[in-house]
């Protein structure tokens, strides 16, 4: 009875073990993709009165800003410098749905490296493991 107890655990491991293997091998073979696709990754935002435009990098980093000649006589410095922050986060939050989207192809939704895409918290790509340890000390 022992032996069929042992016998089905080992290949629910072992179909796990495929699993993992697989996704592992499917990132791995397209990882010069995902880096060409990210590399070349730019989302350019306007401001809702079409006097801003910024372009981000795939990392929500700044790589271009346009500023229309008219900004100078409609606003103080105090709103032009909000604008600007609100037009480029505008532009980072949806480069971060592009790299979701480039990503969800390669890895588990529910993947800490996944999670860590959405929120970027660190906690995120340990969130798994910490559990699994938190279980195996039996702190549930």
């Amino acid at each position: 009875m022992a032996d069929m107890a042992d016998r089905d655990a080992n290949h629910a491991l072992r179909a796990r073990f495929d699993d993992v293997y697989g996704q592992y091998q499917r990132l791995r073979s397209g990882m010069d993709d995902i880096q060409q696709r990210l590399t070349d990754l730019q989302v350019s935002a306007e401001s809702e009165d079409g006097l801003i435009r910024a372009t981000v990098g795939p990392r929500g980093q700044l790589i271009d800003l346009r500023l229309d000649r008219r900004i100078y006589r409609d606003m103080d410095a105090a709103e032009l410098g909000r604008k600007i922050v609100d037009t480029t986060a505008k532009a980072a939050a949806q480069v971060a749905e592009q790299v979701q989207q480039i990503m969800a192809g390669y890895l588990p939704a529910d993947s800490g490296p996944m999670q860590f895409i959405r929120d970027n918290n660190f906690g995120s790509l340990l969130r798994r493991q910490d559990a699994i340890m938190r279980e195996a000390d039996g702190d549930d």
